[in-house]
């Protein structure tokens, strides 16, 4: 994966420059933007982390976050801002941002913050790609093994499939071992949570 960027915006140039050259300093690739909208016009799509200032004109931080929430990429935010009052703050974080920080800025509460989200930003990618490798080993699957998938996960034993199918209880073992080995699940249970996450079973 590509190394991640900071993308800092603020409307104040003096701002936005100490911010780049302070996280610099720190070894990160840094972006700058004189606006939210300029940013989001651009919409990039690499890994990283936003800086925002709070206080903006057009599109202000918090709703800044609120419209990263709606896109599929995550893409973690620090807002900070010189004009810090409680129910901001709290607006912040229920609007999802990772932090809500006071200028002045202190450089290592930022850096802090700025981790913890490309490590959100990293688990959720994660995730993200091993439910596409499960989508992937499912697809693989033939027409027959998904229906026995199914039914395994929905609690049927072999007896139980056999009788349903019209197949011998060693057919259904036979596909269930072929189904467990292509799913790459040790066990029914494994097998179960791979369901849930794939849409074929309630959680």
């Amino acid at each position: 994966m590509a190394t991640p960027t900071i993308f800092v915006i603020d409307d104040q140039e003096s701002v936005r420059n100490a911010l780049a050259e302070m996280l610099s300093v720190f070894g990160f690739a840094v972006e700058t933007y004189d606006s939210a909208d300029s940013f989001l016009r651009l919409a990039p799509s690499g890994p990283g982390c936003v800086v925002a200032d709070v206080r903006m004109p057009g599109t202000d931080g918090i709703e800044l976050v609120r419209t990263l929430a709606r896109r599929p990429q995550y893409l973690p935010v620090v807002l900070i801002s010189g004009h810090a009052d409680v129910p901001m703050a709290v607006a912040a974080i229920k609007a999802g941002a990772e932090d809500f920080i006071e200028k002045p800025v202190d450089d290592a509460q930022l850096v802090a913050a700025i981790n913890r989200g490309l490590a959100r930003f990293f688990d959720k990618h994660d995730v993200r790609r091993t439910r596409e490798a499960l989508d992937v080993s499912f697809a693989r699957l033939t027409p027959r093994q998904m229906e026995i998938f199914d039914l395994v996960v929905g609690g049927f034993t072999s007896q139980a499939i056999g009788d349903k199918l019209g197949l011998s209880i060693r057919t259904v073992e036979s596909y269930r071992a072929e189904i467990m080995q292509r799913m790459q699940a040790e066990s029914v249970a494994v097998l179960v949570r791979q369901a849930i996450r794939l849409g074929r079973l309630p959680p």
